[in-house]
């Protein structure tokens, strides 16, 4: 019935300029002119209403349910997108028969008509997959996984099926044979070559589950220290402590290694690894009087007197000459600081005492004795932990002199000044 219409209009107007005397080629032409001229501004009309039309139901119906999928379709312009589909569809179908006395033409108009239909059926694609994007971003479930690597790799294939059906249209040629696939995959992965490496590193970063959005990550090739922002196809963002962003290639995260504190942030307790060095020169064994003095410190006293007791019974046993204090068992002043720092974090309830908690020497040094603190802090942000690792140190350094030890410490130019 409506091709009956059309066909009709398309022919009235050339029937009524014959019946007038009018030259037939000069008919043909305001015939179709006209005709022409009213198919187009037909479609706008039709673009116009319908887009009004389906633009305004969608938001309507998107205000009264509880889910948020549709609310993001109307944000990425899902209902404009499928209004223009419609008037495209009405002139594919109107212009065979609009411009049946054209035939070039037709063909012309017909093949870009497509052409459009095909890039409007990409922007669809786009748009769903967008919503569907910010739609899971939304859940728990779904937050820190790089969904906008996904997203890329679809819309590669969707323009790449895309540009295959537009050459198709244009040339008439089919793009499936061997030789033409053969030659397009070669361009394809000479161009692609860092989006094609980014796509198999973004699977293997998800599937492995190597990096999350929200990660804190340090990569030293690259100069990031901060918080993983954005996970895409090609590059991955990092906002740093300083409020500067860096982006580091998808497919260097696969290949180079890096440092996640993904584990230490889920864990029970964040790592305190500090060492103070000790002057050899000042480790010494304590005499009566020392110890008599050291007592005064309440968290060793018990120590002290259990540590003296002990010993004095096993050089009494063992008839220890106690003349020299290098026979038997005698308390060094560095001995029983590593008792006090022990005792200072055990009475700190910040450390968590369930993890690995130790105050151990390491290799001598020229530059000393260091005496490390290995434990972990309960509170794992980052100014807390800081604050409380400072607060240990603080302590730790203010009591060496009661234990008559010396940290070690360059001589700067005015110590060498003195000197002379």
């Amino acid at each position: 019935m409506i091709s009956n219409l059309l066909e009709k209009y398309s022919t009235w107007f050339k029937e009524l300029f014959l019946d007038n005397g009018m030259n037939p080629d000069l008919a043909i032409f305001l015939n179709f002119t006209i005709n022409f001229v009213g198919l187009i501004i037909l479609i706008f009309a039709v673009d116009y209403i319908v887009k009004k039309i389906i633009i305004g139901g969608f938001r309507l119906f998107s205000n009264k349910t509880k889910t948020t999928f549709d609310d993001f379709l109307v944000v990425s312009n899902f209902p404009r997108f499928i209004a223009h589909s419609i008037p495209l569809l009405i002139l594919w179908y109107s212009i065979p028969i609009i411009l049946k006395d054209y035939l070039l033409l037709s063909k012309f108009l017909l093949n870009s008509v497509l052409i459009i239909l095909v890039i409007l059926c990409i922007f669809i694609a786009r748009s769903i997959l967008r919503t569907t994007k910010n739609f899971l971003q939304r859940k728990e479930k779904y937050k820190d996984k790089p969904l906008e690597s996904y997203v890329q790799t679809f819309m590669i294939f969707a323009w790449g099926i895309g540009i295959f059906l537009i050459i198709n249209l244009i040339t008439g040629y089919s793009t499936l044979s061997v030789a033409s696939l053969g030659a397009v995959s070669a361009v394809i992965l000479l161009i692609f070559k860092d989006t094609i490496l980014g796509f198999v590193a973004s699977i293997q970063i998800s599937v492995n589950d190597i990096i999350r959005i929200g990660d804190w990550i340090t990569f030293s090739k690259y100069g990031a220290d901060g918080n993983v922002t954005e996970i895409n196809l090609a590059t991955v963002t990092v906002q740093n402590f300083d409020n500067s962003y860096t982006t580091i290639p998808t497919y260097s995260l696969i290949a180079d290694s890096f440092q996640n504190w993904r584990g230490m942030q889920e864990s029970d307790g964040r790592r305190i690894k500090r060492s103070v060095f000790i002057k050899q020169n000042s480790v010494k064994y304590l005499d009566r009087d020392d110890i008599e003095k050291l007592k005064e410190i309440e968290l060793i006293q018990d120590y002290l007197e259990s540590q003296e007791k002990d010993n004095s019974l096993y050089n009494i046993d063992s008839e220890i000459n106690n003349y020299l204090p290098i026979n038997g068992k005698n308390q060094t002043n560095l001995g029983v600081f590593r008792e006090y720092v022990h005792a200072l974090l055990i009475d700190n309830p910040e450390i968590n005492k369930d993890l690995y908690f130790m105050v151990r020497y390491l290799q001598p040094t020229d530059k000393g004795i260091p005496v490390q603190i290995f434990c972990f802090c309960y509170d794992k942000k980052w100014e807390h932990y800081e604050k409380i690792q400072a607060d240990i140190m603080d302590q730790v350094l203010a009591a060496i002199p009661y234990f008559n030890l010396e940290l070690f410490e360059s001589p700067s130019g005015k110590d060498i000044s003195s000197l002379k």
